[in-house]
């Protein structure tokens, strides 16, 4: 996986579907750069939440508070909030202004620098550093300063790199953590590959 591929634009997170949305986002690369280093990796886990009618949603019902605000605004955005007041959770604001649809991006296969996103976990095996939204957002350095930031330029975007996810290998399952929401706990809207990439950099 050498170069850089093409910075998704807000088209793609502007359609009306956040679950189509969240199924397209695997296999996309999560990308920062801070003091010149470049941090990467596969998206391989995602769940969809949508601003109407979705109790495991914060924008649930037109809630509307200063962290949730940003859900409320142009998608290709990033949302980031403290979860347990430990981790850090990414997510992606999608559809159009006013409606609070957003992605969370649970899990990456590490690519870029790969020695910094250990170094910043304090762990060596590659295998657990960024399989889950808290890890991620450490390896890769995303915290709340960066919610709302623009997802098209540094020091976060996300890049299509021509790596094609087919359907077959795509899982989908029910959120975790949202048993509070009732029968919209129930909707399958977690998505996850388990195709990673090789030492070559295909998959």
């Amino acid at each position: 996986m050498k170069g850089k591929g093409t910075i998704l634009q807000p088209v793609f997170y502007g359609r009306n579907d956040v679950v189509q949305v969240s199924r397209d986002l695997l296999g996309k690369v999560l990308c920062t750069r801070f003091d010149g280093i470049l941090t990467s990796g596969i998206i391989i886990e995602t769940e969809a939440y949508c601003g109407r009618n979705d109790k495991a949603c914060h924008a649930s019902n037109g809630t509307r508070t200063p962290r949730t605000e940003v859900m409320y605004g142009a998608p290709g955005r990033s949302y980031i909030y403290l979860c347990y007041g430990i981790h850090h959770l990414f997510n992606v604001v999608t559809n159009r202004e006013g409606l609070a649809d957003a992605v969370l991006i649970r899990a990456i296969e590490p690519l870029d620098g790969i020695e910094h996103m250990k170094h910043r976990r304090d762990k060596k095996n590659e295998k657990i550093l960024a399989d889950g939204p808290g890890k991620l957002s450490q390896a890769l350095r995303l915290n709340r300063t960066l919610s709302g930031c623009t997802l098209q330029k540094p020091p976060v975007w996300i890049e299509d790199r021509s790596i094609h996810i087919p359907e077959t290998e795509i899982e989908s399952s029910c959120r975790i953590g949202v048993d509070y929401a009732g029968d919209d706990a129930k909707r399958e809207w977690r998505f996850t590959t388990e195709l990673f990439c090789d030492k070559n950099g295909t998959i």
